[in-house]
């Protein structure tokens, strides 16, 4: 997909309320998706219960990719090969939602009711199915170890065993509709609030920059390398300044939160 390449809404990816903070962006729903650490994936399992029927959600590790001549991105998940979702999706593909969020602050207004988040979140909506090429599965995992740390894959040992093989699960998500919902800059607070001294002379107002934090790695007892290696010392400390920078940004409306200042002061 070229960075112009937008995901055409429809009743599920559909942005409603605050709808002008609703972008259907590609580029932008792929970067927030292969940032969130964890995805959340939803789907309905048949249930033999009586009663209520209840969806599931699931925490997963998974990005974003297009492998050889795919037309289109796919999300990938991995995960234990006997898990129900992989049972589920071993002959068929299945309805998936797969959810990203990320948060970037703390809004603080002068009233409760107006305190809101700093926030990036993506929701992608398609179908999963297992996938069995060994090339793609190797592709898959790799990307996933790569996303979460870079480097990762060439820096461990490989390639993997036909025990680790069979005992993982690699889930392909041919997107079908996505969206993508950000928030940032400052509180947005009632005019009579904000002209009244009594209120605005007691209450602090502003944005608590939140991201997430690396510290510094702690060797394994079996460890037997004596210093941290560059890459990961160097991802560490690169990731750590980025995921502050964007949360600051996040504060005046800057960076890639779906567009400049013109989200600033919308809870």
């Amino acid at each position: 997909m070229s960075p112009e390449a937008t995901y055409k809404p429809d009743e599920r990816s559909k942005g409603n309320r605050l709808a002008k903070r609703t972008e259907y962006n590609a580029e932008l729903v792929h970067g927030i998706i292969n940032e969130t650490p964890i995805l959340h994936v939803s789907f309905n399992a048949p249930s033999k219960q009586d009663g209520p029927h209840f969806p599931t959600i699931l925490p997963m590790l998974g990005a974003i990719g297009q492998y050889d001549h795919d037309e289109e991105p796919h999300i990938y998940l991995h995960g234990s090969s006997v898990a129900r979702l992989f049972r589920l999706t071993a002959n068929d593909e299945i309805p998936l939602c797969v959810c990203g969020s990320i948060l970037d602050g703390y809004v603080l207004a002068l009233a409760p009711f107006h305190n809101s988040c700093n926030y990036r979140s993506a929701v992608c909506f398609g179908h999963g199915s297992v996938i069995t090429d060994a090339d793609e599965i190797t592709y898959a995992l790799k990307l996933i170890t790569n996303n979460s740390i870079p480097e990762r894959w060439e820096n461990s040992r490989a390639p993997a065993t036909p025990a680790e093989i069979t005992s993982t699960g690699v889930l392909k998500v041919r997107i079908e509709t996505a969206s993508a919902k950000t928030r940032a800059g400052g509180p947005s607070d009632d005019k009579a609030d904000l002209q009244n001294p009594d209120v605005v002379g007691k209450t602090w107002i502003g944005v608590v920059p939140t991201y997430l934090t690396f510290a510094e790695p702690i060797a394994a007892e079996a460890n037997k390398v004596k210093q941290v290696p560059e890459y990961l010392a160097d991802w560490v400390a690169d990731a750590n300044s980025l995921n502050e920078q964007k949360a600051i940004d996040a504060v005046e409306g800057e960076g890639d939160h779906g567009g400049p200042a013109k989200r600033r002061g919308q809870e």
